[in-house]
């Protein structure tokens, strides 16, 4: 699956920006990075501060000066970009794509993003085959690059990987104290409290007992949990003997 999948970086601004995108793609088993034209000097120190344990794929990346040439192992190719296009090319979802990508099984796909402040030409796009956008807010639709990057590199993971994203954490079986055991527990703080005087107005107290009923009867404590608070309460209720 991963061998798949490239990624094409166009122009891009900041060094930073290309280390954390190498990172994006690290962290779901990509590999494959092209960048076309990076405005900063190449090799770009301020990349392996922000690519942290993806720095392998920053000194494997293929560097070209015309985005058609990074596209030339591609097969499909998606422009990424925050705006619709007056430009004759299918905009599609991210369901879109994901459909694609998953019946086209034998197809190499090009993901390709713009500068950071300026996004895609319309000459980098007439290069793809299809638009895609990342929906975002319609007051603010401007996304950092890495950003954007990882969002798409989640989604392939996820289509691929279903298992990963099923709830295998099993709690620990701990033992459950009886609703009688409950029972005495709140008996003894209702006890507690009317010493206290707390139900006031007596009118009130009925309600005030059930809302309490509601709240512990509620509860899932351990055995354990169930005797700390027990002796909370029964501290808490002590009188203070200290002069």
């Amino acid at each position: 699956m991963k061998n798949k999948f490239g990624f094409i970086l166009v122009k891009p601004q900041l060094g930073e920006n290309i280390g954390a995108s190498a990172r994006a793609i690290k962290n779901f088993g990509f590999s494959k990075l092209n960048i076309v034209s990076p405005k900063q000097p190449w090799p770009n120190p301020k990349t392996k501060s922000t690519s942290v344990g993806a720095y392998d794929l920053i000194t494997k990346a293929k560097i070209y000066n015309q985005t058609s040439d990074a596209l030339k192992d591609f097969d499909i190719v998606f422009s990424l970009s925050a705006r619709r296009r007056d430009i004759n090319k299918k905009h599609i979802s991210i369901d879109q794509f994901l459909k694609i990508i998953s019946t086209k099984n034998k197809k190499k796909y090009g993901l390709m993003f713009g500068p950071e402040a300026s996004g895609l030409t319309n000459e980098d796009i007439s290069y793809s085959n299809y638009i895609l956008q990342i929906p975002t807010s319609k007051k603010f639709k401007s996304m950092n690059l890495s950003h954007s990057l990882i969002i798409i590199c989640y989604e392939i993971f996820k289509l691929f990987n279903p298992n990963k994203f099923k709830f295998k954490f099993k709690f620990k079986n701990f033992e459950s104290p009886s609703k009688k055991e409950i029972s005495h527990l709140v008996k003894h703080m209702i006890n507690l409290l009317d010493q206290k005087k707390f139900f006031t107005p007596k009118e009130k107290k009925s309600s005030m007992i059930l809302n309490i009923n509601n709240l512990f009867y509620r509860l899932e404590p351990s055995t354990k949990e169930l005797r700390v608070l027990a002796s909370i309460i029964s501290t808490l209720a002590k009188k203070n003997n200290k002069a």
